[in-house]
């Protein structure tokens, strides 16, 4: 979990207790949830409080002195506060990470000069400065909340996973395998704008991953392993499967997963067709999969931004995503459509073991001999959040755009490979979108609904330019 500094502000002619309180009910709620709490002691201000410009040094020194350990901020009002001692608290610390203001209600029966908070007004003079010093902040989803509730808990639940996102690509590093497919110039992509927001590319080419996978031996320890857990990671097509096409699956995972973990790869983006399967012999979809169901997300045809998308994602969520192709609409339903890939789903993703074989499409070009290691079937129903990161080098900016759907159970439709059909509000009006401005044709989806927090780590805090779906 995370490490939040707190803040709790107080102003002098207002209940100092309600300080003494708030910290009380936040510690004891962050800790329920396994996060820990960096913050000045009760003892080192009044009430363990902020209100003046001693207890904001005191509190920005104790914040750069943890700076590598903080992974947000929050800031809390039990009444008006201090706004001038907080933004200087801020400012001063200059950590850089996420910051969430948090307003307490008043009590109708409460309304006396022993109780009354007003924390629904200190939170406007608080904000007002943060924007005028320029400080990034996220918002509750009501102006105040009730501390001790299952309300802040979600909104700590929010902003957790804001986190994540933003400190997951801030230093970020993507693997690039191989070169991109030739006909597909819609992956093209700034590594220099990737690089300004701290992302940095490692790259390999295909001839240096094949020689590596190439040069392991057959009774590798490790490739014998990985045969015996590819057999029991799906079921195994009959007719298609041989002992030399497993030993290749299980060579590429060894030699790509060993790749990655030397150059600390956190996704990548892999040339899935076609020299690995004419220079090799097998797909990549299988060995994709089994990674990104360890958390190592991996993007199809060489998509690098499509692996940043795949990153936000799973720092999001916290469990593995897919990336499909938008593929198929119809004319019955203009919200409906299906996607799917050939495909390189993490099982988890799918919901359902899968069928292991040969790639469909490449198959009918390239011999099905050398395709083997398609992880491929239908996704099981359930929400999804759909995100797209892309690199607009022409106006020299980041981008995306990110909403929500359902994965449905249409029986009507089967399609080879891993698919899935969809059901998103105003399909067409996101597909215009798409169109409008040059987006590819690719997409990461992920199991849950986590659009909102997405949008505010992209938008909000990354400045990336989006476009949130409804």
């Amino acid at each position: 979990m995370s490490t939040f500094g707190v803040i709790v502000t107080t102003r002098a002619f207002f209940p100092g207790y309600l300080a003494l309180d708030a910290r009380e009910i936040v510690l004891r709620r962050l800790e329920n949830m396994g996060h820990k709490v960096i913050w000045v002691g009760e003892n080192d201000t009044r009430y363990g409080a902020i209100e003046n410009a001693d207890d904001a040094r005191k509190c920005a020194e104790l914040f750069k002195a943890h700076r590598d350990e903080i992974d947000g901020i929050l800031v809390i009002l039990p009444n008006f506060g201090d706004e001038v001692a907080v933004s200087s608290a801020l400012d001063m610390a200059k950590l850089d990470v996420p910051v969430l203001v948090v307003a307490s209600d008043d009590e109708k029966s409460k309304m006396d000069l022993a109780h009354r908070r007003d924390s629904f007004c200190g939170k406007l003079s608080l904000t007002a400065n943060l924007y005028q010093y320029g400080i990034k902040f996220t918002n509750t989803h009501t102006h105040t909340l009730t501390l001790d509730s299952d309300d802040f808990d979600r909104e700590i639940d929010f902003f957790d996973r804001v986190c994540r996102v933003v400190n997951g690509l801030r230093g970020a590093s993507i693997g690039a395998v191989g070169a991109r497919p030739a006909p597909f110039q819609t992956v093209r992509y700034s590594e220099k704008l990737l690089q300004r927001s701290g992302i940095s590319v490692s790259v390999i080419d295909m001839s240096d991953m094949l020689a590596r996978a190439g040069a392991i031996s057959d009774d590798d320890p490790a490739v014998l392993e990985r045969v015996e857990f590819i057999r029991n990671y799906g079921n195994l097509k009959n007719d298609e499967v041989t002992s030399k096409k497993l030993l290749l699956n299980a060579k590429l995972y060894v030699a790509l997963s060993g790749w990655l973990k030397e150059n600390r790869c956190d996704a990548f983006a892999f040339q899935c067709w076609d020299s690995l399967e004419y220079n090799y012999g097998c797909a990549a979809c299988l060995s994709m999969s089994m990674l990104g169901e360890e958390g190592i997300p991996g993007a199809c045809e060489m998509d690098v931004t499509g692996a940043v998308s795949m990153l936000a994602m799973k720092l999001a969520t916290g469990i593995p995503s897919g990336y499909l192709d938008w593929n198929n609409g119809f004319l019955e339903d203009r919200d409906m459509c299906v996607c799917l890939h050939c495909s390189n789903f993490p099982n988890s993703f799918l919901g359902d073991k899968p069928e292991i074989g040969s790639l469909d499409v490449l198959g009918t070009t390239i011999d099905r001999e050398l395709c083997f290691g398609a992880n491929k079937g239908r996704i099981k129903p359930g929400p999804f959040t759909f995100l797209k990161v892309s690199t607009d080098d022409i106006q020299g900016r980041i981008r995306y755009y990110v909403g929500e759907g359902e994965f449905t159970d249409d029986k009507e439709i089967f399609t080879p490979g891993g698919f899935a059909t969809c059901r998103v509000p105003n399909l067409q009006k996101l597909m215009d979108y798409l169109v409008k401005n040059g987006f590819e044709h690719h997409v990461c989806m992920g199991r849950t609904n986590v659009a909102e927090v997405l949008s505010e780590a992209l938008g909000n805090y990354l400045g990336w330019d989006g476009y949130r779906h409804s």
